[in-house]
């Protein structure tokens, strides 16, 4: 394989979950023509490599979090000399909470060309087994570490209707289903995928009450991802027509025209205009 041109640009590699089957031809053939590959841990990198045949001629550096502030402006500098470089970390893809945010911010302030070798990813991969809700979603990463933090940060997150991605590592998922199911309700519907495209895959989809109990009797090994279901959504009481009218009212004594007053109490109840026009035209209860 040829080397770079002299193109200088940062290219993140979304590298397998589990199974190097998984790999990407464009991740194979950027590990073989990157000047540099920054790895999260280059054991693992070898590791990758070998399975998928391939040979890294580039220079191979280390990049993790206990480094990475001080290598990201090498690596930049590198990319500005005109070097491929290409950063992968031990699974999916870089930055979701792995090692890489820091170096595309100061990369994109250097006005260095960034690119994605698009790979497999821990949170949509879980999401699609999950079995629950994928039409909305948001990831939350890793939860604070300690208890107490962990649980006001769940108390914020009780209410949000869409399902929720989490991280966690095996020794603190007791603590995190425990808590979870506390600040979301026992029979909150959830997943928890382990060793997710691995030879020991397994999601156990239960209630987080159920999963608290499970994950207690015993600490689960292997990468975890947890997935929530999100809160029901509340849904309002229709106001009465009495309430509606008492609202336009008082819009108009306040010198608001009845066609705004209307239009105004429809958008604050979430309501059809139709609606609150009728209700406001209604005749009288005796």
């Amino acid at each position: 394989m040829t080397k770079s041109s002299g193109n200088g640009r940062l290219i993140l590699l979304g590298a397998p979950l589990g199974n190097p089957g998984d790999a990407s031809a464009r991740l194979r053939d950027t590990l073989g023509e990157a000047d540099v590959v920054a790895a999260e841990d280059t054991r693992r990198l070898t590791r990758l490599a070998r399975d998928l045949g391939v040979t890294v001629t580039g220079r191979i550096v280390s990049y993790f979090e206990g480094n990475e502030e001080r290598r990201t402006p090498e690596l930049v500098d590198a990319a500005r000399d005109g070097a491929l470089v290409a950063l992968v970390t031990d699974a999916g893809m870089p930055s979701v909470s792995d090692p890489g945010y820091r170096l595309v911010r100061a990369a994109v302030e250097a006005g260095v060309p960034v690119s994605v070798a698009p790979g497999p990813s821990a949170v949509t991969t879980a999401l699609a087994l999950s079995g629950l809700a994928t039409d909305r979603f948001c990831f939350e990463g890793f939860l604070p570490r300690t208890g107490g933090p962990r649980r006001a940060r769940l108390r914020a997150l009780a209410a949000e209707e869409r399902t929720l991605v989490f991280f966690e590592a095996p020794h603190r998922v007791a603590g995190s289903l425990a808590d979870l199911a506390a600040a979301f309700g026992p029979e909150r519907p959830a997943a928890l995928c382990r060793e997710l495209t691995k030879t020991y895959e397994e999601v156990l989809r239960r209630p987080l009450g159920e999963l608290a109990t499970w994950a207690a009797d015993g600490e689960p090994r292997g990468e975890i991802t947890l997935v929530v279901a999100g809160a029901p959504a509340v849904v309002a009481p229709v106001p009465a027509v009495a309430d509606l009218r008492a609202a336009v009212a008082d819009l108009e004594a306040e010198g608001t025209s009845r066609r705004d007053a209307i239009t105004a109490v429809a958008t604050g109840y979430g309501l059809r205009r139709r609606d609150v026009y009728a209700a406001v035209h209604a005749p009288a209860a005796d």
